[in-house]
């Protein structure tokens, strides 16, 4: 074989080589990421069934159950939009409280009951993780929408957003 040949060979099987160290990086990748879902999400099944996943919103008010051995909790979790049941037993974090930021990490049961592993809170008074306020926010738009469609009979447009006028001089 030409030197030119070898070099072609060569190039193509280091081509090769590197999509397969690619692709089990971002099989390896994958398989360790933990997908974020609100509870309208679970709802609407668009969380997965056979892998964990984080639940986050606000611990419903009234909803903390305490089993008798002490360590198993049962609460549900809410985006003011949609409720979804949990169960953890464990040591829940010192400011786990009712009507607070939470993210449980765990699987869904067939029966819709989420199954934490894991249960986070809220580490002050001003911190809300940010996918739980973007789910709390965009949780609270489609209940006013859902709202406004029935009080008038037709869904609203959402309002326009205006944007600034860039201008000469500053004018």
């Amino acid at each position: 074989m030409k030197s030119r040949h070898k070099r072609m060979v060569f190039i193509a099987v280091g081509l090769a080589a590197l999509a397969g160290a690619v692709g089990l990086i971002m099989n390896a990748l994958n398989s360790n990421i933990n997908h974020f879902f609100s509870p309208t999400e679970v709802q609407a099944d668009a969380a997965p069934k056979d892998r964990s996943f984080r639940l986050g919103g606000l611990v419903e008010v009234g909803s903390i159950k305490r089993e008798d051995d002490g360590l198993t909790v049962h609460f549900r979790v809410t985006d003011n939009a949609e409720v979804v049941p949990v169960i953890y037993t464990g040591i829940l974090p010192d400011l786990f409280r009712e009507g607070e930021g939470v993210v449980a990490q765990g699987n869904i049961t067939s029966d819709g009951v989420f199954m934490a592993d894991e249960v986070l809170a809220k580490h002050d008074e001003t911190y809300m993780p940010p996918e739980v306020a973007d789910a709390l926010e965009k949780a609270a738009l489609a209940k006013a929408e859902a709202e406004a469609a029935e009080t008038t009979g037709a869904a609203t447009p959402p309002p326009a957003v205006q944007m600034p006028v860039k201008t000469q001089g500053g004018i």
